[in-house]
């Protein structure tokens, strides 16, 4: 069998236990097994537990769990909330005042969970009703929480440029810094096409009813700042060169629950429980797609299947940009049916030496790539940000939400334009902290 007839079974394969519904670290590791079965035979047994294991045998991936739970920790206490309700109090007043705090409580939340779906979450439990109630269309409440919530693999710390970082030995803490410019442009991009599409439908902004006292605005401050005290605090100690990742997702964790204990008073066991088994299936649900990508990859790799496409792209005689926009198409289908994570650990290996030796910043691409996973994020089939929301606002109808979020698919299609064109908003900052990246 040709590594080209092997690969097209391969990913025929996968499609077909996708479309049955199978989990996707289920779906990866049996398409997986399946390839080194005919490469290998039965003595493929041997190899399966080790290849698994070695894919997240590494030291870097401590720090997923730690944001992971970092994000639980806010996301199943009252802080949380009060995040939301601080931002809505001082932007009140502000023309789409409520979609704004949306908004800016899903890039803020980002920085603390690394993670779109956990964003999606805690901030649609809280902004969708109260948007709704306000008069919103149902369409902008779902969709700006739908795209803000994607958000979480961009603004650093993120788990998806962790995974990049370690999967092509780029350095953590300039990936984080490159996310950081983009991040803002798109938070701004996302709040600049909800209000529009609000004015669109037909929704008319005023100051409202409601009315904030100076003091009611501050007296909110001092359970909020510590947390985002927290966020800056672990980026400087990364930034800085005084931490790992590791390390510094380890403290932020620790930091953010004491902070939580003390100003909350939760001293009940029993609210902790919620919270670590929360942090734990989220964990244990990208380790083991983590996991079974690597095995995938490992099957694809015994198949020859890279090293022919890798030659068959590298021999395209054509314009880099074509070559370019070749790679995000690819990245952009994929996304629609796989999570970020396990699109990182398959492609970024491959795909790293083809866009260096075409003259990209492997950082540049970093972000690329990764606006690219959040649009896979708000489309079908696989839209992962969809069926959180599905699940926390079942009374929206799907075709509603559907409308709404797809339009933002677009504005992150042109947040990669803009990056194309004026590419120092990705590298400007990380060699301004870092200095000039050697590649």
């Amino acid at each position: 069998m040709t590594p080209t007839l092997a690969g097209i079974c391969i990913i025929l394969g996968l499609c077909l236990m996708l479309a049955t519904g199978m989990p996707i670290a289920f779906a990866l590791g049996l398409a997986a097994v399946a390839g080194l079965f005919l490469d290998m035979g039965p003595g493929v047994i041997y190899v399966l537990a080790e290849t698994m294991f070695a894919g997240i045998a590494n030291l870097g991936y401590v720090a997923i769990p730690m944001f992971v739970l970092m994000g639980a920790i806010v996301a199943g206490t009252p802080a949380g909330g009060d995040l939301y309700k601080s931002l809505d109090r001082w932007l009140h007043k502000v023309p789409g005042g409520l979609v704004l705090s949306n908004i800016g409580a899903c890039a803020i939340f980002s920085g603390m969970t690394g993670s779109s779906p956990a964003t999606c979450a805690a901030i649609g439990k809280m902004g969708i009703p109260e948007m709704l109630g306000r008069g919103y269309p149902a369409s902008v409440a779902t969709g700006s929480i739908a795209a803000g919530g994607t958000l979480g693999i961009l603004i650093p710390p993120s788990v998806t440029m962790i995974v990049y970082g370690i999967s092509t030995q780029t350095s953590i803490g300039r990936l984080f810094l490159a996310g950081v410019l983009p991040g803002i442009l798109l938070t701004c991009m996302f709040m600049a096409w909800a209000l529009y599409d609000a004015r669109r439908k037909g929704f008319r902004f005023g100051g409202g009813v409601l009315h904030y006292s100076w003091r009611e605005k501050l007296e909110s401050l001092p359970k909020v700042l510590p947390l985002l005290l927290i966020i800056l605090g672990m980026l400087f100690v990364l930034y800085g060169g005084v931490a790992t990742p590791s390390e510094a997702a380890g403290a932020g964790a620790l930091l953010t629950l004491v902070v939580v204990v003390l100003v909350y008073r939760l001293f009940r066991m029993q609210t902790y429980v919620g919270v670590f088994g929360s942090a734990m299936r989220e964990s244990v649900m990208i380790m083991m797609i983590m996991a079974s990508a690597e095995l995938f990859a490992f099957a694809l790799s015994s198949l020859f299947i890279t090293q022919s496409l890798a030659a068959a792209i590298a021999a395209l005689e054509i314009n880099r940009w074509l070559l370019m926009g070749l790679i995000n198409l690819f990245l952009l289908v994929a996304g629609m049916f796989l999570p970020p994570v396990a699109i990182i650990v398959m492609a970024a290996p491959l795909l790293l030496p083809i866009i260096t030796q075409a003259g990209f910043d492997p950082y540049w691409f970093a972000v690329v790539l990764t606006i690219n996973m959040e649009i896979g994020l708000i489309t079908p089939p696989v839209g992962l940000n969809l069926f959180v929301l599905n699940a926390i606002a079942p009374d929206v109808p799907t075709q509603e939400i559907l409308k709404g979020a797809l339009p933002y698919a677009l504005v992150m299609m042109l947040a990669i334009v803009l990056l194309c064109v004026f590419p120092g908003i990705v590298t400007w900052l990380p060699d301004l902290v870092m200095g000039a990246a050697i590649t």
